[in-house]
């Protein structure tokens, strides 16, 4: 089955693997569930050194902007400006006969591709590794992002008695997929669907992290299995149950339309583009009046609660979610696999 790595098997196999991490001091955040980045002392107290790596291995189009955005989305969360990128580039020997593709060209667009997106958000590119690999039929990319903070901010960093934000709406890159992806076996309009596509330009969290830093007691970036995989993450990073109200969650119309075409939760697809944050009862006005200052909408759309003894979990309109969620996409993907 595609998809993350689950909490279990994290724990068993990963977390209590890290060499050295466990007795150097500097370490102030490494491997753990729903935590978006790693944060490191610098020497002679400077600040914190955030760092973060992702793969992109599902997008073809626009892989390299979206490696940018992905990477450097964990750590503007953790409450850092991306400043500095490394880039691993696997590129596949055969050309791609669908779009005129040879293996320069394709290496062409995603390098040109992320000059213009680490420009965007002022990161500078500092290194890499780019190589042809045999078995690949599309690109995968892995990228590592770093910033300083003088405030590292937590997935994990929730409180009782916090609301809990959320920027633009849930499920704007799932729904740039389902447009772009099945966007012709689903009967929605034309034009929906290229609004849609143009989610894409918007997954950056970038310029709502820089605001909602200031208040935040936790931030997270919700990935794969959307809005609601990610609430339950800052739930377990944090020790605290989350209560969530459906309908004060932000849906586009784009997104529902789709979503409705297709048979899924715009909240369990892909969530890339919304900011996640936990803040105090007390700042949550300032903090929705500076996004709206900056032309960002968000809402709130629920509180943290004690967890009173019990697990850590989701309240999500009643129903207590408490076991990994799979994204709603993925189905989706292996029935058309199937069908080919």
């Amino acid at each position: 089955m595609p998809g993350k790595v689950s909490p279990d098997d994290l724990l068993a196999h990963v977390f209590e693997r890290t060499g050295a991490a466990e007795t150097d001091e500097t370490v102030v955040q490494g491997p753990a569930d729903g935590e978006d980045a790693a944060a490191i002392d610098w020497p002679d107290g400077d600040g914190t050194l955030v760092v973060s790596s992702d793969p992109i291995s599902l997008a073809a189009e626009g892989v390299g902007t979206l490696g940018v955005a992905v990477a450097s989305n964990d750590v503007a969360v953790s409450g850092a400006d991306p400043r500095w990128l490394t880039a691993v580039v696997l590129l596949p020997t055969e050309a791609d006969a669908t779009n005129d593709d040879t293996a320069d060209t394709v290496l062409e667009r995603i390098s040109s591709d992320l000059d213009a997106a680490a420009r965007e958000i002022g990161a500078s590119i500092v290194g890499g590794h780019s190589e042809y690999v045999d078995q690949l039929e599309r690109p995968i990319l892995s990228l590592t992002a770093m910033g300083m903070t003088e405030r590292f901010v937590p997935t994990g960093g929730a409180k009782p008695g916090d609301a809990v934000l959320l920027t633009k709406a849930a499920g704007i890159e799932g729904s740039a997929i389902l447009a772009a992806d099945f966007g012709d076996d689903l009967a929605v309009d034309p034009d929906i669907r290229e609004r849609a596509e143009g989610f894409l330009e918007e997954i950056s969290v970038v310029p709502e992290a820089r605001i909602v830093r200031e208040y935040a007691t936790a931030m997270h970036d919700p990935t794969e299995g959307g809005v609601a995989a990610g609430l339950l993450e800052v739930a377990r990073a944090s020790n605290v149950r989350l209560e969530v109200d459906r309908d004060a969650v932000p849906i586009r119309e784009e997104t529902a339309a789709l979503c409705e075409a297709a048979g899924v939760d715009p909240l369990r697809i892909f969530g890339s583009g919304a900011l996640l944050a936990t803040v105090p009862a007390d700042a949550v006005d300032d903090c929705l009046a500076a996004l709206e200052d900056a032309g960002l909408e968000a809402a709130a759309i629920g509180t943290v609660d004690d967890r009173d003894g019990g697990e850590s979990e989701l309240v999500l309109d009643g129903e207590s979610i408490t076991d990994p969620i799979e994204d709603d996409l993925y189905p989706l993907w292996e029935a058309a696999d199937a069908a080919e």
